[in-house]
Formats: C-alpha cells, structure tokens, sequence
C-alpha cells in the first residue's frame, strides 16, 4: 500500500503520528482492503491493530456470501458467538463431512471454497475384490489413503457430492498418479513396472450437475511417477444459498486390453481462477 510502517513508528518528529497513535476505527478501515494473510501480519504489529483485526467488517467481504449457510449444514457443535475472524479461521480449516470421507476448506488468501473428495467416498467397480484393488497408507494424500489398481479390463469410478457452493463457476479435478510410491530407508521411491494399458485409449470424464449442466472429455494418462490433475470440465453456480447436486465419473471401459498400476487419490473441486495462479491444475 505504499505505507512505510517503520517511519511512522518512530518518527523523530512530534507532528507525526505513530502507529500506536492511530486510532482504532481507522487502522480497521485500513485493514479491510487487504488480503487475509497481510491482516494477520499486521495484527502483530502492536495492539491497537490486533484489536482492529478483530473488527466483523474487516472480514465481512473475506468471507464466503453464504458462510452461514455453510456453517449451520457442514459445521457440527459450531458456536453462536464466535466473531467472523474466528468464524474465517474455523472455515480455513479441513472441516470434514460424509463420515470423513469429503472435507472443504476456504482457501486461506482469496476466501474461496475448496472442496475434496477421498477415494473411499467414490463407487469404484471391482474396489473390494483384492484381486484389482488394494487400499495403500500413504502421506501424499489428505485422506492419508489412495486406491491402488493392480489390474483390471472395465475401469469405472463414479461419485456425487451435495453442497452449498457460493456463486461462481468451479472446475473438477481427479487426482491420479501413475505407478507406486513407497519408502525405502528414508527416501521415496516410485515403481512404474505395472503401469501399462493407459496409452492405448483414452479415459472419459463426465460431469452432472443437478440443474441440467453435463460436461464430458477425454485424455490419455500420461507421466507416470508424479501426480497429476486430471480436469473433468467445469460448472457455474448461480445460487450459493441451495445446494448444487454434482455427479462425475472416470471411465474406461474398452475391455481389448487391460490397465494397471494406477493410484487414485482423490477428486478436487476448486474455483475455475485457481488455475491462473496454481499450475499444476492446469493440465487441460
């Protein structure tokens, strides 16, 4: 902003105001045009503007326009009385639902929600025959899990998720890596020996949502050893105070040949502009 804190601070000459000077009103005023993680750094500056950063308006366009909304449905035992910085502190937080397996969180410098999905909380075919899949601990994932395909012929994955999203359009992302991480004395190590049948043809996605929007793409997996977002398509919400209903699936279903050595994580749903600011969403 152009402000030199310091100058102010301890100014040699006694016109000038300091910092500790100010008044309260003003400091909150001032703060309300910054980002969350500049308000917070100024809040140690001295009292006067950690008592200013508690102000409700400074937060009021920090905040999610349907936060309330989203705390009465997602939030359990959340208190009345809390004021909105602690109430935009709670929501920057993994805040969990659907017996653990789908949390969202606001992105904590621009008040966006986020949201995830674990592949526990996906209807994957085939998942509890170990033959194909096995469920492997790891701490690459939020959900501390991932699903790991050995081999299979008909590779199918389809979930659904209700939530009140604010207004705006959202993109999502399944989260995918090709071959097996493991750790051996310390280091991590990836085994891509059982990756196979991914480049023979392509995965579909698709996309529902439950005011009639339908997306559908297609890619080939590809870069095995990292982890990678793979974009579904996107969808616009126009009403942040109902629930938007989206349902999504990753398919391939050509049985000519079989796939394997694929770890599914999760699927990710963020605002479309994330992926101006965060490359590695922006695969497609």
């Amino acid at each position: 902003m152009g402000i030199r804190f310091s100058s102010l601070t301890n100014s040699p000459n006694p016109s000038l105001v300091g910092l500790e000077e100010l008044p309260e009103s003003c400091v909150a005023n001032i703060l309300s045009y910054m980002d969350p993680p500049h308000i917070c750094q100024l809040a140690t500056l001295n009292r006067t503007f950690r008592a200013a950063s508690f102000a409700d308006f400074v937060w009021d366009s920090k905040l999610p326009p349907n936060y309330d909304v989203i705390v009465r449905k997602f939030v359990n035992n959340f208190p009345s009385n809390l004021g909105k910085r602690a109430i935009y502190a709670a929501l920057c937080r993994l805040n969990t639902f659907d017996d653990g397996n789908k949390k969202f969180w606001v992105d904590k410098s621009t008040g966006k929600i986020c949201l995830c999905i674990s592949s526990k909380g996906l209807s994957i075919t085939g998942v509890d025959d170990r033959r194909y899949w096995n469920r492997i601990p790891t701490d690459q994932s939020r959900f501390h899990t991932v699903a790991y395909l050995q081999q299979i012929w008909w590779f199918e994955v389809e979930g659904e998720v209700e939530f009140p999203f604010p207004a705006g359009t959202y993109s999502l992302f399944f989260r995918v890596h090709l071959g097996r991480t493991s750790k051996q004395f310390g280091r991590r190590v990836c085994s891509t020996e059982h990756v196979h049948g991914w480049d023979k043809k392509p995965v579909r996605f698709q996309l529902w949502t439950s005011d009639g929007q339908y997306v559908a793409s297609q890619c080939f997996l590809k870069e095995p050893g990292k982890w990678s977002f793979y974009r579904a398509g996107d969808f616009t919400v126009e009403n942040g105070n109902a629930s938007t209903k989206v349902k999504f699936s990753m398919t391939q279903i050509d049985c000519t040949h079989p796939k394997g050595g694929l770890c599914l994580d999760s699927v990710l749903i963020y605002p479309t502009e994330f992926r101006k600011v965060k490359p590695f969403l922006n695969r497609s």
